[in-house]
């Protein structure tokens, strides 16, 4: 028993470690933030609202059915219906029946219904892929910000470690009195200062970290961390493409305007349905009914003409003997409604003039966004080639000015900004990077390119 527990302690050990030293890809980020945001789901609440709403749309082509049964008491002062005399009696009253009633011809508006159903279905559906979309963008955005914020700290600390071994070597520079004790101390500041460069820039991963499980809705955020991925800057095939071509695959692609598209379709049938306002309907009947009397019954007449009675017959022979049925057509022709029909038309033509001008803002919206696209990341691969050009230069130069300062011909002050401006030149190698790589994601993303690559 004894062995067993400490098994399953063990087990659970092993597990929680496992748990806490968990690296989360970007794939699972993206994939575990669609499942669980707030705004994915009440997309997906909206995607079942409407495939209801299709049910219903299908309900209208399919006749109505209604049943009905009563059971009824008359007490006091009643005529009697055998002998048609007045008298203080209780009778009772059973009646059944079936009632049915379908639309035969109705303006085809029950077809528009459905038509428009339909339509709502896939703007739904399009809006749940929005969603989607922008979570893994926001996503990929906050992953690809870990990774620069890591990067960050690690040239943090290499650099905190050489300017320690540059203060253990300026210690025996000043003991063998090469270098005054001045330049000592200006070392050590610069070490203090490398200490706050890294607390910041650990804070910051920090932060960066805590927003991305923030925005994966996960709570022990302490010890989340993602994958140390090694993601390269590359040459996009898409920067090789015109602008007026990524806009137009766009088009073609873009969630957005379709979804302006289809509210657009969406107006269009509202019109329709309006419209069939103005046309007569045809409807079909048909009703089945019964009913039975607990009241005596005359059975005959005496010579001198009294009625001869008898209990009433049993239920069920009632119900068979009094059986009726009742079926027909209706006709119904609008004249005038107080002009309803022609308002709802004219306001349905004004909301489908709405949605044109809202899918021609999308896709004014759509072609500056792609065109702004396109420009950043030219920008930002310029950006980035100038700091790899300036790190290198800052590489050599600081070299230099290592080499100067290790004889004498440079003092502690200009070797430090040489340090500095090194130091600012490999952090915005890292900025530039990741600003390149998120901007050529965002412009493959419109070229209909996804953010991440299913597995």
């Amino acid at each position: 028993m004894i062995t067993k527990r400490i098994l399953v302690f063990l087990l659970f050990v092993g597990v929680n470690i496992f748990a806490q030293e968990k690296k989360w890809t970007l794939q699972e980020c993206v994939n575990y933030a669609i499942e669980n945001n707030i705004s994915v789901k009440s997309s997906e609440l909206d995607l079942k609202n409407n495939q209801i709403t299709k049910k219903d749309a299908i309900g209208n082509f399919l006749p109505s059915i209604n049943g009905s049964a009563s059971h009824s008491w008359n007490i006091g002062l009643n005529q009697n219906i055998t002998t048609g005399l007045l008298e203080n009696q209780t009778t009772q009253f059973t009646s059944a029946g079936v009632n049915v009633g379908i639309d035969i011809f109705k303006g085809l508006q029950n077809q528009n219904q459905l038509r428009k159903a339909n339509l709502s279905l896939i703007a739904s559906q399009y809006q749940l892929v929005k969603m989607q979309e922008d979570i893994a963008l926001n996503v990929s955005n906050a992953y690809l910000q870990i990774l620069f914020n890591k990067e960050n700290v690690k040239v943090q600390e290499q650099q905190l470690i050489y300017n320690k071994s540059q203060l253990k070597r300026s210690e025996e520079l000043v003991e063998a009195g090469v270098v005054p004790q001045g330049d000592l101390l200006d070392i050590k500041a610069t070490v203090a200062g490398d200490n706050q460069r890294l607390i910041a820039a650990q804070n910051a991963l920090l932060i960066s970290r805590l927003s991305l499980a923030q925005l994966l809705r996960i709570e022990d955020f302490q010890t989340f961390d993602i994958s140390d991925e090694n993601i390269d800057v590359f040459e996009s095939q898409v920067m090789s493409e015109d602008v007026k071509t990524i806009i137009a695959k766009a088009k073609e692609s873009r969630t957005e305007l379709k979804i302006a598209q289809t509210n657009l379709d969406i107006s269009k049938k509202d019109i329709s349905i309006a419209r069939g306002a103005y046309l007569p309907t045809l409807t079909g009947f048909y009703s089945f009914s019964t009913r039975a009397s607990y009241s005596d019954r005359i059975i005959g007449l005496q010579t001198d003409g009294t009625p001869i009675l008898a209990g009433p017959l049993p239920t069920f022979d009632q119900f068979d003997n009094n059986k009726g049925q009742n079926f027909g057509l209706q006709l119904n022709i609008p004249i005038f409604n107080g002009f309803a029909a022609r308002n709802n038309v004219q306001r349905a033509k004004v909301s489908y003039e709405r949605a044109q001008l809202n899918y021609d803002q999308e896709e004014l919206d759509l072609e500056r966004n792609v065109f702004t696209a396109y420009t950043d990341t030219k920008a930002a691969k310029e950006s980035y080639d100038a700091a790899i050009s300036t790190a290198e230069a800052r590489t050599l130069s600081f070299k230099y000015a290592k080499d100067r300062y290790e004889v004498g011909l440079m003092n502690v002050f200009d070797f430090n900004q040489a340090q500095t401006l090194l130091v600012n030149a490999q952090s915005e190698v890292l900025r530039t990077k990741y600003d390149y790589i998120f901007r050529t994601k965002i412009l493959e993303f419109y070229f209909g390119i996804p953010l991440i690559q299913n597995q």
